[in-house]
């Protein structure tokens, strides 16, 4: 009998280079780090009962709130409640039953304003300070505090005459795309009303040379308003200095920017408490006011 002229193994023999796990991958995949997780609302962690019952004060501030909350869900605009009169004990608890949710806010200027929003969507924490003194703390009721859209507004105009993205007499050979999106976006600002819907424009999927990028830099200049909406990944809104302009970039959880866009809008949704979220917002509220108040 003649030898067998290929030589034979067992399937998945030691050293044959046969069978599951005897291959190796010379090129390894790599793949887009998935979102690890999303802030959701928790109850908040308050003092024992018996110290909260007799903290009055901090009861009728969050009384306050839930009328606030009732007025701006049904689309008014509710009143600040003021906390500057609170002495530290209220003014704690006030503090632990609203937490920090998902949105902050800087504004700089003549006044400098930090914006926290509570664990309740639609709530807001405003401390506005001048020269370094407080000169007013409270709570703001509704999709987005006023002074936010206010401030960024003010700011572009009194930055910019024209109302307009300005256009330089002359272009470098290399920038392409970029004039026409500025000329869109131009239309847009020009022709915008409120309640009309935001004009976004999509960076990410156009074909931008590295000149039209920082054509387009140099004449979004971030304004005075900053906003970070932090949930699934993150989201950076910038006010720029012209009015109804937003730059908007989302981050995945490695960040990353996943979406670069420029929002036509007086305030982008995505800042926005929706009113599913305020009405959703006073049931919680109504709940843990129970249970403050029952001690």
């Amino acid at each position: 009998m003649k030898p067998f002229p290929i030589p034979v193994v067992g399937m998945g023999s030691a050293g044959t280079g046969v069978g599951p796990g005897s291959q190796t991958e010379e090129v390894e995949l790599d793949y887009m780090a998935m979102p690890q997780g999303m802030q959701t609302y928790a109850m908040p962690v308050l003092p024992e009962p018996e110290e909260m019952v007799n903290l009055k004060e901090a009861h009728r501030v969050l009384r306050a709130i839930v009328a606030a909350l009732e007025v701006a869900a049904a689309g008014g605009q509710a009143a600040p409640v003021g906390l500057g009169g609170l002495d530290t004990h209220n003014l704690n608890l006030v503090n632990q039953v609203l937490g920090e949710g998902e949105v902050s806010v800087r504004v700089e200027g003549a006044a400098s304003i930090r914006i926290q929003e509570a664990i309740f969507a639609g709530v807001w924490r405003s401390i506005i300070s001048r020269d370094g003194r407080v000169v007013a703390d409270q709570i703001e009721v509704g999709p987005v505090p006023q002074i936010v859209i206010r401030a960024a507004y003010d700011s572009a105009c009194a930055a910019c005459a024209t109302g307009l993205i300005a256009m330089p007499a002359e272009l470098l050979p290399q920038v392409m795309n970029a004039p026409s999106i500025i000329a869109e976006l131009n239309e847009h600002i020009a022709a915008w009303q409120p309640g009309v819907p935001a004009h976004v424009v999509n960076l990410t999927l156009l074909p931008l040379s590295q000149e039209d990028v920082s054509f387009l830099e140099e004449r979004l200049v971030g304004g005075s308003v900053l906003i970070l909406s932090r949930g699934y990944g993150n989201c950076r809104i910038i006010s720029t200095l012209v009015p109804n302009c937003w730059r908007v970039t989302y981050y995945n959880s490695s960040d990353t920017v996943i979406l670069n866009t420029v929002e036509v809008i007086d305030i982008p949704e995505v800042a926005c408490a929706a009113l599913e979220d305020l009405h959703d917002s006073h049931e919680r509220l109504v709940e843990v006011i129970q249970w403050v108040e029952g001690g």
